[in-house]
């Protein structure tokens, strides 16, 4: 499968995230604790939204994220208020650009990690779900990218949770038309550089591993001496595949089946299904 992380709040270098804490992203891309796999060296991908950037920037790599100097390059000079870093463990589509996490239209930005079962089978059924007028600007082989492009086919624009959860429900039909018992499992982060919604839900209430940041004013009166929590707004947040340290109060798992939202007029988490198309 894979790890990935989406920061939301005060801005912050890149490096800050994903190179200093102890159990960083780097470090999972070789070193995974909760992940099915403990090494995700199929590429990695970062996106950010600048301070006057209409669409977000993406940068994606075949390699792992562990030795990639560019990466680090860009981690040490990049700022943002808002960005996706994601590490890749293929699933069994191609290990080439195109295919590596974030995926982006427009304004929005999509990671993802998980797989549709069987997606051989199923991809041809799904791909003629996708608006026409989409389907073109498909650049890859992922399942990953096709559930991005099922949920914009459905509204992702106007209703983000709604639209998931259809494209979640036709990925479980179409699944159990050909006979798969378990189609779907997923933990999904996507934004339009406003606000930023995260999904964890599988066909079997067994997802893979999500959890949130507890809210800064607490953490400072928890971990008065971090110095990351003395820069960090009251509005910072981060949702991350796994932990990146071992500080007491700071994560909490995202529960099964739930949809959560970091946005200016507060956050919300609230429970996730799958809707008929």
């Amino acid at each position: 499968m894979c790890r990935w992380l989406a920061y939301s709040g005060t801005p912050m270098l890149l490096e800050t995230l994903l190179y200093e804490p102890d159990h960083s992203l780097i470090d999972q891309s070789l070193h995974s604790r909760l992940g099915v796999e403990t090494t995700n060296g199929d590429g990695f991908g970062i996106g950010w939204f600048g301070p006057e950037m209409e669409t977000p920037a993406i940068v994606r790599e075949t390699g792992p994220a562990w030795s990639n100097r560019n990466l680090r390059e860009i981690a040490g000079h990049v700022r943002s208020s808002l960005f996706f870093a994601h590490i890749r463990a293929s699933t069994g589509s191609a290990v080439q650009q195109t295919n590596c996490h974030p995926f982006r239209h427009g304004r929005w930005m999509w990671m993802h990690n998980g797989a549709i079962a069987e997606y051989h089978r199923v991809r041809r059924d799904l791909a003629l779900a996708v608006d026409p007028r989409l389907f073109l600007d498909i650049e890859g082989s992922t399942d990953s990218e096709m559930m991005f492009f099922l949920a914009l086919t459905f509204g992702l624009e106007e209703d983000p949770p709604g639209a998931v959860a259809r494209m979640a429900g036709l990925v479980e039909e179409i699944g159990h038309e050909h006979g798969v018992e378990h189609p779907l499992q997923m933990t999904v982060a996507v934004t339009e550089g406003r606000r930023l919604w995260a999904f964890r839900y599988s066909s079997q209430r067994a997802s893979r591993s999500l959890y949130y940041s507890s809210r800064v004013e607490t953490l400072r009166a928890l971990h008065p001496g971090m110095p990351f929590l003395r820069k960090a707004s009251d509005d910072t947040r981060l949702i991350v595949s796994e932990p990146l340290g071992n500080l007491p109060g700071v994560w909490n798992e995202v529960p099964e089946g739930s949809c959560g939202v970091v946005r200016p007029e507060g956050d919300k988490l609230f429970p996730f299904a799958p809707q008929p198309v």
